[in-house]
């Protein structure tokens, strides 16, 4: 007699349609957010090496997209939600790594260090998610077919940024601190996975966002970080930003919590794909995007996410 389909049909946050369609709308939202912050800056009067300044905006942001999502996921379940007392120490270890050390050192990285070598730098936080998963945690099996979507994927990266500069000398406080960044935020990838098993995966990324934030805030606050001048439109910006914080990373802790990671983290590649897209045309540079190279680094970088995604008969992740 052959089961019933309630029995062997996957849940619907494992199937590959879901998981790619969730994870597109989580990196077209941080694509964004590189042009928006840009428009950010601007609108308060942030100047591009005030990195207080920035730390503050930072802050801000993410505060704010703690609340959002603290909101979002109360309003949903018809109750306050919050974690349990004891999970208090998942909420530090998550924040550190996920927003205060990975945005602390990524800001002070940006600005040491050129926009195409960091975003090819910053591309490498996807290899690491998945070396910090299957070697450090053990989450998962490092495999050959795991290295070549990765390698595939990473070649979209660096062919849609070569119109950029990439000559020049690798500094500590830039590409140094930006590469900090991307390893802070592939050891969060593997926590969120595993204290997602024991509490409401939205709850953990708010309360996360909540306390970094308000670290990041206070620290660019003490060191004279401030808005020169304050608007309606900054202010909307600033709360954009925080929406795309909370909703992204809220499904993509959701995605983490019932994938492998390595499932969810080679969509990654695409950040920079939208980011060069979305800052073309927001920032009205459509015209000098090279689309045909753009068009060739999407196909590799799906191709890389296929691979990644396509089980052999067989073999379990």
């Amino acid at each position: 007699m052959a089961p019933s389909t309630a029995t062997t049909e996957r849940p619907l946050l494992t199937r590959t349609w879901c998981v790619a369609l969730l994870a597109m709308v989580s990196c077209g939202l941080w694509g964004s957010a590189i042009p928006c912050i840009k428009i950010g800056y601007e609108l308060l009067g942030i100047a591009s090496a005030d990195v207080p300044s920035e730390l503050l905006f930072a802050g801000l942001r993410f505060m704010l997209a703690g609340i959002i999502a603290i909101a979002a996921a109360s309003v949903a379940e018809r109750r306050f939600i919050c974690v349990k007392p004891s999970s208090a120490g998942m909420v530090v270890r998550l924040s550190l790594a996920q927003t205060i050390v990975q945005y602390a050192f990524f800001y002070i990285g940006v600005s040491h260090a050129s926009g195409v070598k960091g975003t090819i730098v910053n591309a490498s936080s996807t290899f690491l998610t998945i070396l910090v998963a299957t070697l450090i945690f053990r989450q998962e099996r490092l495999t050959g077919r795991k290295l070549v979507g990765c390698l595939v994927g990473f070649a979209g990266v660096i062919l849609v940024n070569l119109t950029g500069d990439l000559g020049g000398a690798m500094s500590v406080t830039g590409e140094g601190f930006i590469l900090i960044a991307s390893l802070s935020y592939a050891v969060s990838s593997s926590l969120i996975r595993v204290y997602s098993q024991h509490e409401n995966p939205v709850a953990l990324s708010g309360y996360q966002f909540l306390l970094g934030g308000a670290v990041l805030a206070a620290a660019g606050f003490a060191l004279g970080g401030r808005f020169a001048q304050v608007t309606p439109a900054g202010l909307g910006m600033l709360f954009y930003l925080a929406c795309v914080s909370g909703i992204a990373y809220s499904l993509w802790s959701i995605l983490l919590k019932h994938n492998p990671t390595s499932r969810v983290a080679i969509f990654g590649f695409m950040n920079p794909i939208f980011g060069v897209v979305l800052s073309s045309v927001l920032l009205g540079e459509a015209g000098a995007l090279p689309w045909l190279q753009t068009l060739v680094a999407l196909a590799l970088i799906t191709a890389g996410i296929i691979i990644v995604n396509r089980t052999p008969a067989g073999e379990r992740a």
